[in-house]
Parts: structure tokens; C-alpha cells; sequence
């Protein structure tokens, strides 16, 4: 092999599910570090058409699977994404599902939580959304928010209404703990849990901003609070560095995808996915004798109607 088709093979297995996304998968969080971490990581990648007929290549795979998963009724998947503003969240979700049957797809984002929502557990409005059996749930936002911007701006503790004698320096810890033996459960049931959080540098998010600005087509994007809440920026960073230390395990490991460059994020996101799936073993479920008979009493029928 010479050294320019060596080349091209040793990117071509690095651009494999495995071996791209084996970086940004956390299983084991105790030692994370968010500072780690590269946003503008491509691991020396380049946008080119050959990212772009990667992503093609995914989104078809990922239809065909998705298939099987919808047929064979069995598990379930679940997809939360978690990032600070800006980061990409709609633009991922909206290129790497494009390609999947609506039909065994739903997507719920979270906002501020209602009246109903805060009557009840934490955990209790997104519970409601669980995807069934031989579906894929997209999470855009979850139950995350409540270790997150809720222990960012503690006071929104008080709009919970929660008895005073629970609320101590210990409930950050308890529902990350709540949080890990929820998804437990989950994976004891058949849905499997993935989660991506994706990591924008400061830099960048600032630059999506201004562009939000001074786009007209995007002007409908941006908020006076986006703004405001980069004053917590490295709030944020500890809360959701300790976040995935706490919540990474093998069974429902968290991704931290870089997202500065957004081709990349979607490249990382897709092959994970596909990658999850693909450790299922997923078929189309194969007809019994009984059932064989019918297809072929079937077949006759239709063969014997007047032309």
C-alpha cells in the first residue's frame, strides 16, 4: 500500500463510528475534567464533501435501522441533549434525524416549567414523554435542567414548593443520585439512555450570537436573557462538569461533543447513534409457520381476483 492510500485508509477508520466517537464518550465520569476538552476539536478533520457524504452515508443507515428498531417492538431509545445557548442543539437533532420515519420519532423540547410541572416531582413532566417500545425519544433539554440552571439560580428552588427541611446542601448530590437510578431503571425496562452534551467554547457562542443579530432571518432566535445568562458562564461550567462526573456510567454514558464546528458535532452525533443501535442486534422479526400460511393464503387470494 503506498503512502497516500494509507493515509486515506487510516482516516477512513478514523472516521468510523467507533474509533470518532471512542474521544467524547465519558462511561466512567469520576475524573472528568470540562477543561479537557476541546470544542473546536475535528481531531484534524476538515469540512470537506467527504464529511458531507459521511453524513449522508449515516442518515441512510440510521434510516434502515431505525426500521428494524420500529419492527422488531422491542427496545427503546432515548436521546437527551444538554448545551449551553447556541450551541446547536435544533440544527443537530434536525440534520441527523432527517432522514427517520416520523412515525417512530418524537421530539420534546423543555422550556421553563409550568404551574402543573412544579406541583410535581422533577422528574415527573419528562416521565410523561418516554418513548415506547420500538421508538427513538429526542430529549432536547430534560430533567438535566433541574442540576443545571436550577442550581445556577437556586431561588428557583422556592417556586418548587418543596418542604424547607429537604432543601439543603445535600440535593444537588441526591438528584444526580435520583437521576442515576432513574436511568438504571430505565435500562432494566429496554430503553436505552445516550446522552450528548455539546460543548461550545465562550468564543463561539458569542460569535452565534452577534450573528443572530445581524441576520434578519435569524433575528427571531435571539433573547435579551441569552445574553444575560453568559454572566454565569463558569456557574454553568462547574455545574455541568459536575453533572457528568456524576451521572457518565457505561449504561448510560454521556458524549461531550465538540461544537464549535457544527459538520463535526453532527458527524460525532450520528455515529453514536448509529453506533448504540448497531450493539442492539436489531432484525426484522421472521414469520412463523402459521403465519407463513396466511401470507401465501394471501398471495392465492389476490392472485384469483378478476384482472
Amino acid at each position: 500500500m503506498n503512502p497516500s492510500n494509507r493515509e486515506a485508509e487510516i482516516k477512513r477508520k478514523r472516521l468510523e463510528g467507533p474509533g470518532l466517537i471512542k474521544p467524547y464518550e465519558v462511561k466512567h465520569g469520576r475524573k472528568f475534567r470540562l477543561d479537557d476538552c476541546d470544542p473546536a476539536d475535528t481531531q484534524g478533520l476538515d469540512a470537506s464533501q467527504e464529511a458531507d457524504d459521511l453524513l449522508k452515508r449515516d442518515i441512510e443507515r440510521l434510516s434502515d435501522i431505525q426500521q428494524k428498531l420500529y419492527a422488531q417492538d422491542r427496545w427503546a431509545l432515548l436521546l437527551i441533549f444538554q448545551a449551553m445557548d447556541a450551541a446547536g442543539k435544533d440544527s443537530v437533532i434536525r440534520h441527523v434525524m432527517s432522514g427517520v420515519n416520523p412515525q417512530g420519532c418524537q421530539v420534546f423540547s423543555f422550556k421553563a416549567p409550568s404551574t402543573e410541572d412544579l406541583s410535581h416531582d422533577f422528574l415527573w413532566r419528562t416521565s410523561k414523554c418516554l418513548p415506547q417500545r420500538g421508538h427513538i425519544g429526542i430529549f432536547n433539554r430534560s430533567y438535566y435542567e433541574e442540576v443545571l440552571v436550577v442550581r445556577v439560580h437556586r431561588q428557583l428552588l422556592a417556586s418548587e414548593r418543596m418542604p424547607k427541611e429537604l432543601v439543603t446542601k445535600k440535593i444537588w448530590k441526591q438528584r444526580l443520585d435520583d437521576i442515576n437510578a432513574f436511568e438504571a431503571y430505565l435500562g432494566h425496562e429496554g430503553v436505552v439512555v445516550r446522552k450528548f452534551f455539546l460543548h461550545v467554547s465562550k468564543q463561539e457562542q458569542k460569535h452565534r450570537f452577534l450573528s443572530r443579530l445581524d441576520e434578519a432571518d435569524k433575528n427571531w432566535k435571539f433573547s435579551q436573557a441569552d445574553v444575560k445568562e453568559r454572566e454565569y458562564w463558569d456557574d454553568y461550567a462547574r455545574a455541568y462538569e459536575d453533572m457528568i462526573r456524576h451521572t457518565s456510567t457505561p449504561e448510560a454514558p454521556w458524549y461531550v461533543v465538540p461544537a464549535d464546528h457544527k459538520w463535526f458535532t453532527r458527524l460525532v452525533v450520528a455515529s453514536a447513534i448509529i453506533h448504540t443501535l448497531e450493539q442492539l442486534n436489531l432484525s426484522f422479526p421472521r414469520v412463523d409457520r402459521d403465519q407463513k400460511q396466511e401470507l401465501e393464503s394471501a398471495r392465492k387470494l389476490l392472485f384469483q381476483e378478476p384482472k
